[in-house]
């Protein structure tokens, strides 16, 4: 009787030990998938800021092409999480969401950036979810509604960094005070959730942050230009000079504000 007892209880532990392996295994694989997300949805941000910035302005189909190039890309992230499909099944997702969320944030992060550039709004919840879907559209998992506002609040940077380095462009200032009256819409939609969202509080004031880079930008421009009864090509030439320091000292503040806003270690999950 007391071996039998023992047997039973060895047994136990033996499935508890492999239950615990595999969790930690497969943890392990969502956390690699999250960084390998993270990192080619920064490198698809940048494409989408180096191209703009770089390519001729006569070009009237620049946005156009340049969005194509960055969902290109795009769709090696959608690839990765096509991979974690059967690792984060039903309420699984769950328990794993802390590993996988901050992948998930960035890779939203540069779907809207796109977006905006594309189409000049902020991509929809429903869109995000049938990107990551196949081709049936049958998603690889619910995309949680936290992610998706702190994702679309981290945007609000590109934004800053995109109107601020075209500014100097054809059509830049325009375009600066178009991205200024959208980011400060969309901090003031995005206030209503901060009770509900964890973190977006902090996102929040990186997004005032960028706001009022903007502002500052836009209303030097707007005055030394009524100040001087200049050509506008010269003033052009007066901006860009300006903008190469202005815009150099506020890209690697934002960025780590944004990053910081992501409470302690965003790959730490709980057993």
């Amino acid at each position: 009787m007391g071996a039998t007892h023992r047997e039973s209880v060895v047994k136990a532990f033996d499935e508890f030990r492999q239950e615990l392996d595999e969790h930690h295994d497969r943890r392990e694989r969502l956390i690699k998938i999250s960084r390998d997300a993270t990192n080619l949805s920064k490198k698809v941000i940048f494409l989408l800021h180096r191209t703009m910035t770089e390519e001729s302005n006569t070009d009237s189909n620049l946005s156009l092409r340049v969005v194509r190039r960055g969902r290109e890309k795009l769709r090696e992230v959608q690839a990765l999480y096509a991979q974690m499909r059967n690792e984060v099944q039903a309420e699984r997702f769950w328990h794993y969401h802390k590993a996988v969320s901050p992948g998930l944030q960035e890779y939203i992060e540069a779907l809207s950036f796109a977006h905006y550039l594309e189409h000049g709004t902020l991509v929809s919840y429903e869109e995000v979810q049938l990107s990551l879907s196949d081709e049936n559209g049958i998603p690889y998992f619910t995309l949680p509604k936290e992610d998706y506002l702190l994702g679309l609040s981290d945007v609000t940077g590109e934004l800053m960094r995109f109107a601020i380095s075209g500014m100097a462009q054809k059509g830049g200032r325009a375009r600066a005070r178009e991205v200024c009256t959208f980011v400060r819409q969309c901090k003031a939609d995005f206030e209503r959730f901060t009770p509900y969202v964890r973190a977006l509080s902090k996102k929040q004031a990186v997004t005032s942050q960028s706001l009022e880079k903007i502002e500052d930008a836009v209303y030097a421009i707007v005055v030394r230009g009524s100040e001087y009864d200049i050509p506008p090509d010269m003033l052009d030439d007066i901006i860009a000079q300006s903008i190469s320091t202005f815009s150099s000292t506020s890209n690697a503040k934002s960025r780590l504000g944004h990053r910081d806003g992501r409470s302690g270690d965003e790959y730490e999950d709980e057993i």
